[in-house]
């Protein structure tokens, strides 16, 4: 059931109808049913996955809780340990099998496999490390357990944001769940706001970027450079338009309910240098990955060739969690570097004798490069094998002349993108001048009625002209 489909709709629909005719004592209850449901419309058979996903991190949260100090350690080794069997097997056994074969092959031994025909469950990716850190944060006693088996499970299949995050923490979502929740007009007009703009990124950038994508990435030989590089442009605004499309849907919806989720992107591409992109992009997950990986393995601590270590290896995971291909890999590998050459760069300018300047003198630069270094990585996330990458650096590589279809190619896409490069740089100078990151859209709502009336009718106009017509699956639905 797409976010950009009538069916979702209809659902909603129908669940907010109920929502707000129920008493408060049945909207966790109903909320409960519609995540199910909702899962379910995927595929019902992983329903029992869900469940059971939920049922052991409630008892095992419980346990470590009420249990023996001694046996503490041991319920957290179960949870963990099942969240990451039941991701390994769905996710990655075809993939170490088949990459295991591959070593042996190289190495002039002859094995025999076995691989099966698995289906991965929608969102499993994201469930996981959201109830993996929930039992985490029981056992550092930064949470108490719930004593409510249906809240925890509504937190856990919380329909908005179950198939593709962001990924919440149970310190910030549980609490909303357990209290009796009131929709105020705020509420209800800041989440049409997010929906609006959700699919506008989604159905008129990213799903017409994706036609510009697809034929360059698609393997079939070498495209012209220029028509290399607006392709590689263009995916680079198709998965943040898509990615941070479904979340302003989800977040939209999420507002609807009276249950607020957190921001998982702050307009990435003005990051000036890696650090602060992943402190803009999918903030959920780089979050994540900090407290429950990278400080675990030492953070910043017994120096400066363990840091760079633990981030490389932070990265490269970070990349595997996205899906079961040494592209991804690589990808999370390019990222750790960048994170490594910034440090060593920012300890270099430490050193230097007038550094302020040279680093805002040479900010521009950088941040024009780190874009680029950014786009050069996304090559490897889209592409599907080194042969399509290959054939992506190949096209870079080739003939450097401006056609009539590059130029009908750069005007498409400018078009299409003009609203959101708008909307991100207004949302940047709010935020930076009020000196603070807003909870809801107050950029817009700040403006004046006839701006805001002028703004939403912009969005609904360029649906209506320019949206793609076929609903299009969300690129993270995948992992």
């Amino acid at each position: 059931m797409l976010f950009n489909s009538i069916a979702f709709f209809v659902f909603f629909a129908l669940v907010l109808a109920l929502y707000w005719a129920a008493p408060r004592r049945l909207q966790n209850p109903i909320l409960l049913i519609a995540s199910y449901v909702f899962y379910g419309f995927w595929d019902w058979r992983f329903l029992g996955l869900i469940a059971l996903s939920t049922l052991i991190d409630f008892s095992c949260a419980r346990a470590i809780e009420d249990g023996p100090a001694a046996a503490r350690r041991r319920w957290l080794l179960v949870s963990v340990g099942t969240n990451l069997g039941l991701l390994a097997f769905f996710k990655y056994f075809n993939f170490f099998v088949d990459s295991f074969a591959e070593l042996c092959a190289a190495l002039g031994w002859s094995v025999s496999t076995t691989t099966l025909d698995i289906v991965l469950p929608v969102g499993i990716s994201f469930y996981t490390f959201q109830t993996m850190s929930y039992t985490i944060d029981v056992y550092r006693g930064e949470l108490a357990a719930t004593r409510s088996l249906p809240s925890f499970a509504l937190y856990v299949a919380y329909f908005p944001q179950l198939v593709a995050g962001p990924i919440e923490r149970a310190t910030r979502l549980l609490p909303q769940i357990e209290k009796a929740r009131t929709i105020g007009a705020d509420d209800l007009r800041e989440g049409a706001w997010l929906v609006l703009l959700g699919l506008f990124k989604k159905v008129v950038i990213a799903d017409n970027m994706a036609r510009i994508v697809e034929p360059v990435f698609a393997g079939e030989g070498a495209s012209a450079g220029v028509t290399t590089l607006l392709a590689v442009y263009a995916f680079a605004l198709q998965i943040y338009a898509d990615f941070s499309g479904y979340t302003d849907i989800a977040r939209g919806v999420s507002r609807c309910l009276g249950i607020d989720l957190m921001v998982n992107f702050r307009r990435p591409y003005f990051a000036a240098d890696p650090q602060e992109f992943w402190r803009r992009w999918h903030i959920s997950l780089s979050q994540w990955l900090r407290d429950y990986l990278y400080i675990p393995l030492g953070g910043n601590r017994g120096g400066a060739l363990r840091s760079y270590r633990n981030l490389i290896l932070t990265m490269l995971l970070g990349g595997l969690w996205h899906g079961a291909s040494w592209m991804f890999v690589i990808w999370g590998a390019i990222h750790g570097a960048l994170l490594v050459v910034h440090r060593l760069w920012r300890r270099l300018l430490g050193g230097l004798r007038g550094a302020w300047a040279l680093d805002r003198l040479a900010a521009p630069v950088l941040g024009l490069a780190f874009f680029h270094a950014v786009c050069f990585a996304w090559i490897f996330f889209r592409a599907r094998s080194m042969a399509s990458v290959g054939e992506v650096l190949g096209g870079l590589a080739s003939t450097w002349t401006v056609a009539d279809a590059d130029v009908a190619t750069l005007r498409y896409m400018a078009i299409c993108a003009l609203p959101l490069v708008i909307l991100d740089l207004w949302e940047e100078w709010y935020e930076r001048r009020h000196g603070l990151r807003p909870r809801g859209p107050a950029y817009v709502f700040a403006a004046p009625a006839p701006l805001r009336g002028l703004v939403f009718a912009v969005l609904i106009l360029y649906i209506a002209i320019a949206g793609a017509p076929a609903g299009a699956e969300f690129i993270y639905f995948q992992f």
